[in-house]
């Protein structure tokens, strides 16, 4: 476990800051947690949850990216969520499209199902991993003022940026989305696309 002199971050603190004032952002969250942080800000349909699809939302973010260049994407995912899918910030470093910011909320546990510790908490760097991946932005946040200071970087779509953001291990009150998948895309690519989804 890592040494440092700052307290673990709030997981609803640091969403409810990357949303703030969120404009045109495609929001991509992993399973579990990350969801519910999303919706506690407020259920948005340009917030899609990946439900049941562990490893899948950086794929998801990548790919949304490179569909929509001009739009800005943030993936808020978990340390354990991404840890099922190392490989796919291979791919990320290799396309690195310019609009793509991914955020893992590391509490260094699989806090969904029992609180088993993650590779991370033993040292594991995921910032390391994305920089060595070819992610050139790739970096651990440990303050509200390395959370403001990403936020503010949200939209610039200059480059493609890794967040590790430390949290603490604490339950959030549930605030559930919608949960029918359908639905859930329909209204995604109906708010995205316009007249262009009943096209």
């Amino acid at each position: 476990m890592e040494n440092n002199t700052h307290p673990l971050l709030d997981r609803r603190e640091v969403v409810a800051a990357l949303l703030h004032e969120r404009k045109d952002l495609l929001v991509v969250t992993g399973l579990g947690s990350t969801v519910w942080d999303c919706a506690a800000v407020g259920d948005h349909p340009l917030t899609f949850p990946v439900w049941g699809a562990m490893g899948a939302a950086s794929t998801t973010g990548l790919g949304l990216a490179l569909a929509q260049p001009d739009r800005p994407v943030l993936v808020v995912t978990g340390d354990g969520e991404l840890l099922m899918q190392l490989g796919a910030l291979a791919t990320i470093g290799i396309q690195r499209p310019r609009n793509l910011t991914i955020c893992v909320l590391d509490n260094e546990i699989y806090l969904e199902t029992g609180g088993q510790p993650t590779h991370t908490g033993s040292g594991v760097s995921l910032a390391a991993v994305a920089a060595a991946c070819g992610i050139e932005s790739a970096f651990i946040a440990r303050t509200m003022a390395d959370v403001h200071v990403l936020q503010g970087r949200l939209h610039t779509k200059q480059e493609t940026i890794f967040a590790q953001i430390k949290i603490a291990a604490t339950r959030a009150p549930l605030v559930m989305p919608p949960r029918d998948g359908s639905h859930l895309k329909d209204r995604f690519r109906a708010e995205l696309l316009g007249e262009l989804a009943y096209q």
